[in-house]
Order: C-alpha cells, then sequence, then structure tokens
C-alpha cells in the first residue's frame, strides 16, 4: 500500500510532494518491480488532491523511466527501479528536511573579511543593473572573452591608477570570479611539484591549501608588526614567486615599509621570480590615506591581486588580477578553460557604478561607520579586559588582532567558548604555518557585526576568559 501525506503548510507544489515520496518508496522496493500502481483517480482520492496533481507526478516518472504503462491494464514500476540502500547516516529526507524551520539563534560571529552585508547599496546597484540589462546589445548575453569585458577593464585600470597607484594597461587586467579563482590560476600558471614559493607566515589557511595543492613547497617567512621580515629571507632558494600582503598584512595586520619594499623587489630581481601582491582590504585605511600598491614599484616583477568581496559583496564574485605582459596570454587561455569569463552584466553593472563615482562614495561612507565598530571593539576590549589585552593590526581593514596573557586558544577552547558562550572567534594560530608562536591570540572581524553586537559579544568573551 503506497502511503503519501501531503502538507498544505508547505511551500512546496504539490505534485513534488507526492513525486518524492512516491520516488522514495519506488527506490525502497515497496512497492516492487511490476507492481501495478493505483489508478490516477483512486490515488488522487486516497491522498485528497486533484487528478492533475497526480497526472503530472506520473508524468515525471514516466520520463525518467521509474514506471510504464500497459495499454488496457494500467500502470506499473519499471525493472531495475530498485536502489539497494547502504548504510549510512541518518540524513534527513527531501520531505522531512522541509518541516525543518531555519534555526534561530544568538551567535555572535567574530569572522574577519565580511563586509556590512546591510549596507550594500542596493537601491543604486539595482538602478544601475536594471540601466545595464536595457541599454546593452543582444550580443551582451552571448559568450565573452575570458580576460572580461573592455568596458570594466579601461574604467578598473584608471580607478586603480588613481587610487592604489597601481600602473598598467587595460590589457594586462583579467576579471575573475573573486580573488580565491585569481589565486587558483597563480598557482596554474606558475606552479609546479616541487617549486618553491616564499609566503608570508601565518597567512591565510586556504591561500597555503590552493599553493600546496600543486605539490609546490611552502618557505615560510616570519611576519613582525611591520609585515613580512624581508632580512629573513633565505637567499640560498630560488622561489617561483614570493606571496606578501604589504598594505594590510593578514591576519596580523602590518603595513610592509619602504624599505622592505625595496628589499623585495631587489631580491625578486636578483633571483629572477614574481612577486604576488594581494591587496584585499587596503581601501579602508582609517588613519592616513590607502597605501599605494607594491605593484607600482615594479609593473613587470609584480602580479597584483584585488577583490570587490571586501568592498562591496562577496555574493559578487568579481575580482581582478593585474598581470606583468608576459603572463598575459598564458593567463587568458587558463581562464578560458576554467569558466569561460566572468558574468558579463554583472561586470557592466560594475563598471558603471566605478565610472559614475558610486564605489568610492560607498567607501568613504563605509570607512566612517567602520572606524566607528573598529573604536568601539577597541573599547570594549580594553574596558572587559584592561592591561591583559593587546591590540594590533587595526590601522587598516575590517579586522584586528587581540593578544591576551596568559592564555592559549586551543581548539577545545574556542570550541568551549563558541558553544556555551555563543562567540565564534578564528585563532591566528590556525592560520600560522610554523606553529607555536600565536597561541595566544585571537582575530576579531567587525566590519559585519552591530555596535551592540560588538559589545556583546566582547561581554560574552569575558565571561569565557575570567
Amino acid at each position: 500500500m503506497i502511503w503519501i501525506t501531503i502538507d498544505r503548510t508547505l511551500d512546496i507544489p504539490l505534485t513534488r510532494q507526492v513525486y518524492e515520496q512516491l520516488r522514495t518508496q519506488i527506490l525502497n522496493g515497496e512497492p516492487v518491480a511490476g507492481e501495478r500502481l493505483l489508478p490516477i483517480r483512486e490515488l488522487a482520492s486516497h491522498v485528497g488532491v486533484s487528478r492533475n496533481v497526480v497526472v503530472e507526478a506520473y508524468e515525471q516518472f514516466l520520463a525518467e523511466g521509474y514506471i510504464e504503462t500497459r495499454p488496457g491494464s494500467g500502470t506499473y514500476v519499471a525493472e531495475g527501479a530498485y536502489l539497494s540502500q547502504q548504510a549510512r547516516k541518518d540524513y534527513l529526507s527531501f520531505f522531512e528536511m522541509q518541516h525543518l524551520k531555519e534555526e534561530t539563534n544568538d551567535f555572535i560571529d567574530f569572522r574577519s573579511g565580511i563586509p556590512a552585508l546591510d549596507m550594500f547599496p542596493r537601491h543604486i546597484w539595482g538602478q544601475t543593473a536594471k540601466r545595464v540589462c536595457k541599454e546593452t546589445p543582444h550580443s551582451i548575453f552571448g559568450y565573452d572573452y575570458p580576460e572580461g569585458r573592455i568596458e570594466l577593464r579601461h574604467i578598473l585600470s584608471r580607478y586603480l591608477k588613481r587610487t592604489r597607484g597601481v600602473h598598467c594597461h587595460p590589457d594586462q587586467l583579467l576579471i575573475t570570479s573573486g580573488a580565491t579563482q585569481a589565486l587558483s590560476l597563480i598557482a596554474k600558471l606558475l606552479l609546479s611539484p616541487r617549486d618553491k614559493v616564499m609566503i608570508e607566515d601565518p597567512i591565510t589557511r586556504e591561500i597555503q591549501t590552493i599553493f600546496s595543492s600543486t605539490g609546490a613547497v611552502l618557505h615560510p617567512v616570519p611576519v613582525d608588526e611591520q609585515g613580512m621580515k624581508t632580512d629573513l629571507i633565505p637567499l640560498n632558494k630560488k622561489p617561483r614567486f614570493i606571496f606578501v600582503t604589504p598594505s594590510h598584512q593578514f591576519p596580523l595586520g602590518g603595513t610592509l615599509p619602504i624599505q622592505r619594499r625595496i628589499q623585495l623587489i631587489e631580491f625578486a630581481r636578483r633571483v629572477d621570480c614574481f612577486i604576488v601582491e594581494d591587496d584585499y582590504d587596503s581601501e579602508f585605511r582609517y588613519q592616513e590615506v590607502p597605501i599605494h600598491s607594491l605593484q607600482g614599484l615594479d609593473p613587470n616583477r609584480v602580479i597584483y591581486i584585488g577583490t570587490f568581496s571586501k568592498i562591496l559583496s562577496p555574493a559578487l564574485r568579481l575580482g581582478y588580477l593585474v598581470l606583468p605582459p608576459s603572463l598575459i596570454k598564458r593567463c587568458k587561455d587558463l581562464k578560458w578553460f576554467t569558466d569561460l569569463h566572468a558574468p558579463s552584466l554583472q561586470q557592466l553593472t560594475l563598471a558603471r557604478f566605478i565610472d559614475e563615482r558610486h564605489l568610492e562614495r560607498h567607501i568613504r561612507k563605509m570607512k566612517k561607520i567602520y572606524k566607528a565598530r573598529r573604536d568601539h571593539l577597541k573599547k570594549c576590549l580594553v574596558e572587559q579586559f584592561g592591561t591583559k589585552v593587546k591590540i594590533s593590526g587595526d590601522s587598516t581593514g575590517l579586522h584586528l588582532v587581540a593578544e591576551f596573557q596568559n592564555i592559549e586558544f586551543s581548539n577545545e577552547k574556542v570550541q568551549e567558548i563558541m558553544v556555551k558562550y555563543k562567540v565564534k572567534i578564528y585563532p591566528v594560530e590556525l592560520q600560522a604555518i610554523r606553529k607555536g608562536v600565536h597561541q595566544n591570540k585571537i582575530i576579531l572581524g567587525y566590519g559585519n557585526l552591530t555596535i551592540e553586537e560588538i559589545g556583546e559579544g566582547i561581554h560574552r568573551l569575558k565571561s569565557a576568559l575570567i
């Protein structure tokens, strides 16, 4: 006997509810192959739905081969529609999952790198996207070029020159699906097994994984309050490239001074390697104007990575590479075979958004908001912990580092804080290549937290630590 229950409170079509439940029963062998199914009218009456609901479900089963019709006889379960069920975890079925309500909780998440999602300029972006969609030629809806729309590349090259001191021709720009794809393209372009990469330590684990997944060997170079300690770069090794975040080192937050930048470039020239500059959030510098790029000192030696995930929204998935001329052709080919090209309409919308100066106005607005959040976070830390906490890396961006006396943020400690106190924190040690140096430091992101959430989060953290 077929058992099907209908829940009219769910936002799921009745046909889909009938289909999912009967499909599960057929796959489980109940009913078995060759067994006759109830006629359409009878099943509809049994379940309590209209005849058309069952007709549509049966048509779907017929198209997918679960059932077969025999003229003058009826509808039967087809041979080969049974799938033996292997031992598995207790996953919820499709139908059961629909009954789950989104869990509400009061977690406070100090994750770094997330902008204020509620402050995305929806109205202006929406208006711009609407104009782009209405005014662009039909060709925009076809396949495009791997390097990205020429309109965006022209506008972006001027913007980067004006705001970041980046020197590049539009042909040196390649539009990517965020910084992650840019990093992956660099790895594919430059790295082979046993190649060497000089890299800051600590640095984002995801970046370590992207580079090491090629079989390359990472050589960590320690970081201090001024970024990579360039005097510790081993002179007897020739890397394929050196990876740095010179404007705002992640996660410790230092800014690489001109002396170290020159040291870095001179070393790269001497051993004939590239420098990869990740400029992920330098627009939000609070004390002074943004630091100029390393790329501007040697455009033929530095590969520059930028993203709009921190400025606008991670959901846009738009980033870019500025490449030395010698790498452009090969990188365009790699991009083509990766995903053909970035979304064209998004690119044109962003081009207009920048060209009409909406981006710069948004950055100015958000700098004030983020500075207020950063200042409140610092104030709360000092009020709650006093001299037991040292704050660093707070001159730029959407996070700072808090260093605590006599506290080790082990995995167990972090888990306890999350479960018991509902606060998510992120140890610096997790980003370290050489372990044992940063156990008492945590990264506290504030970009997507309100003033109230920041205060409550630090209050809970004090309860957890003291």
